[in-house]
């Protein structure tokens, strides 16, 4: 993005740059809200060093680590994500790689969620690769989640255990399987500006079809644990800023 482009609307008062934003808004996608609940379906125990996340094995979190849950398991809490108003049920887990075998344990909680339930099925479970996505997609997997956190200039800041490449490698596998993509990341990493408008760029020219923006939440025993939040009006400049640039997702 141009930097003159960039400089007007870090410049512009926060209320216009919301009333511009709500204008994008309300002409590219409405008031639809899409529901989504997930599965953490795989917890702790990762080998990756992201230095905001809890369930990396490289630092103390104290969370509840547990290994894959059985098929039966994950269509359980389908069924009541469901019940609980959800259109999306998104199946979670830890670690950058899964076993053939825990793929095909996935892809049969798919299948019978997709045979029972009405409900779209969708999955963040790191960097796969071109046949096992085919497996997923053929289970009746729609949506594939992939955050790509910041930008690629900060990335090496925050994770040291694999590089940018592979994330925008395996949105590009996922897409090209025939599965939705939803890809975003995270705010408040102590990236600069220029890195959350490059990151909105990136999100637009890959043609992801969903971008969730979150917010760090600093947990005690991580790299991150003592950042301090991002003022509300900064997170609100940057939910603007990318429903701008992503306007029609």
């Amino acid at each position: 993005m141009l930097k003159e482009n960039i400089d007007r609307l870090l410049s512009m008062p926060l209320d216009d740059l919301l009333v511009m934003a709500d204008k994008v808004r309300r002409e590219n996608v409405g008031n639809k809200i899409d529901l989504c609940s997930i599965s953490n379906a795989k917890s702790g125990a990762c080998s990756e060093d992201c230095k905001f996340c809890a369930q990396s094995s490289h630092y103390s979190t104290n969370i509840n680590a547990f290994p894959l849950k059985c098929a039966d398991e994950i269509v359980r809490e389908a069924e009541r994500a469901l019940k609980n108003g959800a259109e999306r049920f998104g199946i979670v887990t830890s670690g950058n790689r899964l076993t053939k075998g825990e793929i095909l344990v996935i892809a049969s909680a798919i299948k019978s969620i997709v045979k029972k339930l009405r409900i779209l099925p969708c999955a963040s479970l790191g960097a796969l690769g071109k046949e096992e996505f085919l497996i997923l997609k053929d289970a009746g997997l729609k949506r594939y989640h992939h955050n790509i956190e910041t930008s690629e200039n900060y990335y090496k800041k925050i994770v040291s255990t694999h590089d940018y490449f592979e994330r925008i490698n395996t949105i590009k596998l996922a897409k090209a399987a025939g599965l939705e993509v939803c890809s975003g990341g995270i705010i408040g990493l102590g990236e600069s500006w220029q890195d959350r408008f490059d990151m909105a760029v990136l999100l637009k020219d890959l043609e992801v079809n969903s971008v969730p923006l979150n917010f760090l939440v600093p947990i005690k025993g991580t790299p991150l644990g003592n950042m301090e939040p991002t003022l509300p009006k900064d997170a609100l400049r940057t939910i603007a800023i990318f429903r701008i640039i992503l306007k029609d997702k």
